[in-house]
């Protein structure tokens, strides 16, 4: 890729960026787009900021959303979203705090020592003039890789010492976080998994009640068994599509009669009503019957919801081991009642390994597949290369500018694209592992989704990349391949940068856009489905996308750092305008659906160790194939400094996020006490865990007098 590729793939993005925006700007703008572009302050039922009445300012392109995000304080976002959200937020101030001082170094230093080189003869197959600015120029043995070194200490330092205060700042937020939020039952419950049946009443809620009366008998308060609902769930499902069609037959009647419609059709649209209406007095009756406490007994699984009267009760059970039987009894925090899954849950303890192996098979078979297309892509980057081994892609040469564009920008646009799709499939194999709660699910596929992109977008990238310009030299020059393999690896920094580009610019423009659900709404806004403003698009904020693809990002600045300076800019404006768009999103569209109190920082931290390390590693072997043995020498201790301070990291502040203090849990049933909360706090435990299929039956406007007898 040459600079007037990339000057083409920056032009198309920073344009498609400007007009996706500014179409943005117009659109949130507009009342009958808020089910879109407000849903979350919908469903809170918030007065939105629109003006109703038409205006030419309506239909002006504004950035004043960018301001607004901008001004948010991290205190208003953990008041209204939650640490989690602010967690993500903080990512992104990391990239923009770390990448700016790495871009002073590199374009003040880094980039004139690097032009300024003698070019290294055993590397002058130089492929664009920009690669003059990468390490690649600089030649063997030169005294100027001590410059570099020295960069890559400055920076190595830098990046861990920021955090070491971004983990210690989280950590004191997520102590203050949980202390502000004593009200919530999981503070007082226990997950417990494995119950045995009770041999003198074969039933497991009796043999909870005498396990903990006998164990725990101080801290001990209640349990509620979890029972197989799918039957339920079903019914409840079926319930509310009944209830929703009955709506819809009653807004169909009032318009017609509005309208002056004939008799005879409202009479027959008052007869669809009362048949569906009874079809939903039968299905609300069969619910009423399996929710009986005598047909419950009977779907006992072997799990329970077990409270605590204190913090320090439920902290004391969830961390300690219950029986001399590890399968027996097995113990950890309760989720949060709307974090659990409650399907999930049906999986006996025993088979989960058996699903874990699955997974871990069906992700090893997604790797593979998604090799091909990598490749592809990378043939596509290498089209001088691939015009040799495959002779009519010299026919795209005919049109003038297309093959710029399509090595330019092509490229990264379909690497994106496969990208985008690759959460959604790591969520659905890990939804088979059986994950107790939507966050646990969620972080696990965080971390699936970050190794699958490490290993097959930035590691497949460079060795495809690589691979079609080295083929056939490598042979007729055996003795020269580790420097050509070495320059391959700064080579790419162009295909890096696009995709940057593509993913930063397009990608979080497009994000802002909803361009998928905008057209979802215009369609059923105009066919079936007329009231939408009552039917906001409502979903939880995708952790399991966001946080591992902006890690990558910081992978590949990180990489770079050193080794091609001129990706560091980009990925300023890339962190700046993910931020403002990110924040606007939280604000405005995706519901809070969970709260961990920042449990996915330590994932992000290992992210970032694991980019550090990749960095550093890089440098070992880019300084020992430029014929710098000291220089590789003392950036392996500086690989043993970063592996001690990620285990200090593991020992000072890890503890914290995967257990409960008992110090901490004593002070805050000490203030519960000071405050005259403890009774409050023990009333709302009770019935929390109750799923959701197991709630009264209430539709339609029916009597409560039937609804059903449920245990304690």
């Amino acid at each position: 890729m040459n600079a007037e590729e990339l000057l083409t793939s920056a032009g198309i993005n920073i344009g498609l960026a400007i007009v996706v925006l500014s179409l943005f700007g117009v659109l949130k703008k507009q009342p009958c787009t808020a089910p879109v572009y407000f849903p979350r302050r919908m469903a809170a039922e918030e007065d939105l900021p629109l003006d109703r009445r038409f205006s030419l300012n309506r239909l002006r392109p504004s950035i004043s959303w960018i301001y607004r995000a901008i001004r948010v304080s991290e205190d208003e976002i953990l008041q209204r979203c939650g640490l989690d959200a602010l967690v993500v937020l903080r990512l992104f101030k990391f990239g923009i705090k770390f990448f700016s001082v790495c871009s002073f170094i590199g374009l003040v230093i880094l980039v004139p020592v690097n032009y300024t080189s003698p070019e290294d003869l055993s590397m002058n197959e130089v492929s664009s003039h920009v690669d003059h600015f990468t390490i690649s120029n600089v030649e063997r043995g030169s005294n100027r890789l001590w410059v570099h070194f020295s960069c890559l200490c400055f920076i190595s330092f830098y990046v861990l010492y920021l955090l070491y205060i971004e983990y210690k700042g989280v950590l004191h937020r997520r102590i203050q976080h949980i202390a502000n939020q004593r009200h919530r039952p999981d503070q007082f419950t226990v997950l417990v998994r494995g119950v045995p049946i009770c041999t003198e009443h074969k039933a497991r809620g009796c043999s909870v009640e005498h396990f903990f009366s006998k164990h725990h008998p101080y801290t001990y308060q209640s349990y509620q068994m979890v029972y197989e609902g799918k039957y339920v769930e079903e019914l409840w499902d079926q319930a509310s599509s009944i209830e929703r069609r009955i709506q819809k037959l009653r807004q169909i009647a009032v318009e017609k009669r509005s309208k002056g419609s004939i008799f005879d059709i409202f009479q027959l649209n008052t007869e669809d009503i009362g048949v569906n209406e009874k079809e939903l007095q039968e299905v609300c009756q069969k619910i009423r019957f399996l929710q009986c406490e005598n047909i419950l007994k009977r779907k006992e699984l072997p799990a329970a919801f077990v409270s605590f009267k204190s913090r320090w009760g439920a902290a004391l059970a969830a961390q300690t081991q219950q029986h001399v039987h590890p399968l027996l009894w097995i113990t950890e925090f309760a989720p949060e009642p709307r974090n659990v899954l409650w399907n999930n849950l049906a999986i006996p303890y025993r088979l989960l390994v058996l699903n874990k192996i699955a997974v871990f098979v069906a992700s090893f078979l997604l790797i593979v597949f998604f090799a091909i297309p990598v490749t592809a892509v990378q043939g596509i980057v290498q089209f001088e290369k691939l015009k040799k081994w495959f002779p009519p892609a010299r026919a795209v040469q005919l049109i003038p500018g297309l093959s710029t564009i399509l090595t330019g920008y092509l490229p990264s646009v379909i690497l994106n694209g496969f990208i985008y799709l690759i959460p959604y499939a790591m969520l659905g194999m890990t939804s088979l592992e059986g994950c107790v709660s939507k966050s646990k699910k969620e972080i696990k596929t965080c971390n699936m989704v970050f190794y699958f992109l490490v290993g097959n977008v930035f590691f497949l990238s460079v060795l495809s990349g690589s691979l079609l310009d080295q083929i056939g030299k490598s042979f007729t020059n055996p003795k020269h391949f580790p420097s050509r393999l070495a320059r391959a690896v700064s080579a790419q920094s162009h295909f890096f940068i696009t995709y940057i580009l593509t993913d930063g610019l397009s990608g979080f423009s497009l994000e802002a856009l909803q361009l998928g659900l905008l057209l979802w709404h215009f369609i059923r806004s105009h066919t079936y489905g007329r009231n939408t403003m009552q039917d906001p698009f409502l979903f939880g904020f995708p952790y399991y996308r966001v946080v591992p693809i902006v890690s990558l990002a910081i992978l590949i600045g990180m990489v770079y750092a050193v080794i091609a300076p001129l990706l560091l800019p980009f990925l300023i404006v890339y962190f700046i305008l993910g931020y403002a768009v990110y924040v606007n999103q939280m604000q405005d569209v995706y519901e809070i659906v969970y709260e961990t109190h920042g449990q996915y920082w330590p994932c992000i931290h290992h992210f970032i160790l694991i980019t550090i390390v990749l960095m550093q590693i890089t440098m070992i072997g880019l300084f020992g194939l430029k014929s710098k043995p000291g220089a590789s020498i003392a950036t392996i201790s500086l690989l043993l400094l970063t592996i001690l301070f990620n285990e200090y990291c593991k020992m000072r502040f890890l503890p914290a996020f995967e257990n409960y203090a008992i110090q901490s849990a004593m002070e805050n049933d000490e203030l519960d006490e000071a405050e005259g909360r403890t009774q409050a706090n023990h009333d709302s435990t009770l019935n929390a865990y109750q799923p959701p299929w197991m709630r009264p039956i209430s539709v339609m406007g029916e009597s409560t007098s039937t609804e059903p007898f449920l245990s304690a």
